[in-house]
């Protein structure tokens, strides 16, 4: 184990043998790490905090510290991380609150760049990209490989689809569907369609995508139909399409609403 002798490390963590620690970083009670990740100078990872393998913890970052709500009082709650994710220079990471499912959850391959925020009982899937000052409130959720761009805001209780894309800036208090384009703030955001290259990227078919862009036409450019009808003739106009089902399933589960309005409203 390689660990700077001027690093903290609290006999109560367990740390894998392979587990490196820059110089000044402090790991407290609770903390498990698990083999190849990586903690870099003056991080500072708190407990309960379970962190698996081959993770980047940059310099500066607060990870697994109390959330920031006022109702907690020093409840056993944590903070669980997957493999191979790089949390980069002063991004911080809170555990969960009792009020909530206890833990916040980041899955594996993110990328969480500089000053980002995930606060209390987040739950973040794989390969999320959270561009410089992005900043997710308590309970947000984000779908696999979303990608949310400098200085967003998301509110809490959000939910982020899939393969969606939040341009730069933007503020959102409602839910964002799967596999679509957004940018604005507050009650300006506006959508510009489905993000035909980020799938291609992905490795959707141009069947899949065709499907996608269908259904996104129906749901969102059907001025003529109420939102349920228009989910309603989605279902019955596309068939064979998971990619349609999840997301029509996810507007249908909504409960702050979603973002509708396009460049076009």
């Amino acid at each position: 184990m390689s660990i700077h002798s001027t690093a903290v490390v609290d006999a109560k963590a367990e740390l894998d043998s392979s587990v490196i620690v820059g110089p000044y970083a402090v790991i407290k009670a609770g903390v498990c790490i698990d083999a190849g990740t990586r903690v870099e100078p003056h991080a500072v990872i708190s407990g309960p905090t379970k962190i698996g393998k081959r993770n980047l913890i940059g310099s500066f970052a607060t990870v697994g510290g109390d959330p920031q709500d006022l109702s907690y009082k020093g409840e056993p709650t944590e903070l669980i991380i997957g493999d191979d994710n790089q949390i980069r220079e002063y991004a911080s990471i809170h555990r969960g609150t009792p009020d909530g499912p206890g833990k916040t959850i980041i899955g594996s391959s993110n990328l969480l760049m500089a000053y980002t925020h995930v606060a209390h009982d987040c739950k973040i899937g794989n390969h999320v990209i959270l561009a410089n000052v992005a900043t997710l409130a308590g309970h947000v959720e984000v779908g696999d490989r979303a990608s949310i761009g400098g200085l967003v805001a998301v509110h809490q209780f959000c939910r982020i689809g899939a393969f969606s894309y939040i341009g730069g800036v933007s503020g959102i208090s409602l839910d964002v569907a799967p596999y679509i384009i957004l940018a604005g703030t507050r009650n300006r955001t506006r959508i510009s369609g489905i993000n035909k290259i980020g799938l291609k990227r992905n490795g959707f078919s141009r069947e899949t995508i065709n499907k996608l862009d269908q259904a996104f036409k129906i749901i969102f450019r059907s001025p003529n139909l109420l939102h349920k009808d228009a989910l309603e003739q989605a279902k019955r106009d596309i068939s064979d399409c998971p990619e349609v089902d999840y997301l029509i399933d996810f507007m249908e589960q909504s409960k702050r609403g979603v973002v509708k309005r396009t460049i076009e409203d």
